[in-house]
């Protein structure tokens, strides 16, 4: 009788248990169950928030919750960046980023977070490239006449960036070391602002990603003087690359990717992933991040991490040199 009731008791137990872990299992709410923050680290209407909200419209489509695009400008990315870094690793805070995710801590003299530690990689959605712009009442037509009045005037012209770190702040950087000019960077806190003061006239020239800026180059408002990827453009093809303009494989291009917070689960990263993959195969978006002369160019987690470590040791090796340069002098 006492074993019967000892085998009883135990497969009470056993049940209990059971039971206990379904009914822990039945509560875990299904990702996403509230609103998700995607975090722009510049102000609204440049190439890197018109992407992110692209993709938060798809994702909210997709999956039944809202993702919402926060624009978190200044400190030349860092305030926006840093925020995601600190949130809970939970799915619920994403960054949207581009290279000043590795090139940043090459340029500031402190950084309060880890690139390659604070952030756990969802992957890459797309690239795009630059473009070398001018307002139209500079005396320039070319890449060589614009080297040419830079160099008859070292330090006298300005040029316009989305702010340090930007993707279009290092492509002026390299621009500069390539053909040894020496003009003065002016950072704001996204490519919008930066675009309208150029086109006022403010300041001469810039580089600008492609999504803001085609629409003014189309109707003259900016002269484009060359492109900053190995081919041209297809949504400006008569605008040369700065290779053929003189400087043989000069490239820089411009990608587009989401980060989380470290320490998000797996299964919400692998999900995120497969969204976005899934997103760049639809038709209309296919379209539309064609139109803004972007191109899809997509990545695992894996891969993307490799690539972030990878930069961030070129940004320093670039950039550093620069900066040390600079607080010596």
């Amino acid at each position: 009788m006492k074993c019967r009731r000892t085998i009883a008791f135990a497969a009470c137990l056993a049940t209990s248990s059971t039971a206990t872990i379904v009914a822990h299992a039945t509560e875990t709410p299904q990702y996403p169950s509230k609103t998700v923050r995607i975090v722009v680290p510049y102000t609204p209407g440049g190439g890197v928030d018109i992407m992110a909200r692209l993709f938060a419209a798809k994702l909210t489509e997709r999956l039944g919750q809202q993702f919402i695009v926060e624009n978190r400008p200044g400190g030349g990315t860092i305030i926006g960046t840093e925020a995601v870094a600190r949130a809970a690793p939970d799915g619920y805070t994403l960054l949207f980023a581009n290279p000043a995710l590795t090139a940043t801590p090459a340029l500031a003299d402190k950084v309060p977070y880890d690139t390659a530690k604070s952030f756990a990689s969802i992957g890459m959605v797309g690239s795009s490239f630059n473009v070398l712009v001018v307002h139209p009442s500079l005396p320039v037509r070319t890449v060589k006449e614009l080297v040419s009045l830079a160099k008859a005037r070292p330090g006298e012209l300005n040029y316009a960036s989305a702010g340090t770190g930007s993707a279009i702040h290092l492509a002026m950087e390299l621009f500069q070391n390539a053909s040894g000019i020496d003009v003065v960077h002016i950072a704001y806190k996204g490519a919008s602002p930066a675009i309208t003061d150029v086109l006022g006239g403010q300041v001469p020239l810039m580089f600008a990603t492609t999504p803001p800026a085609v629409e003014h180059m189309r109707t003259g408002k900016l002269r484009a003087l060359g492109v900053s990827s190995a081919r041209r453009l297809a949504v400006l093809p008569a605008v040369p690359t700065i290779a053929e303009s003189g400087y043989p494989g000069f490239e820089v291009n411009n990608w587009y990717a989401v980060v989380a917070p470290a320490q998000t689960p797996r299964p919400i990263i692998n999900k995120l992933n497969g969204e976005l993959l899934a997103i760049v195969r639809l038709p209309d978006a296919k379209e539309r991040i064609a139109a803004l002369g972007n191109e899809i160019e997509t990545s695992t987690p894996e891969q993307f991490d490799a690539q972030l470590r990878k930069e961030l040791v070129m940004w320093q090796n670039v950039l550093g040199k620069k900066k040390q340069k600079r607080a010596s002098s």
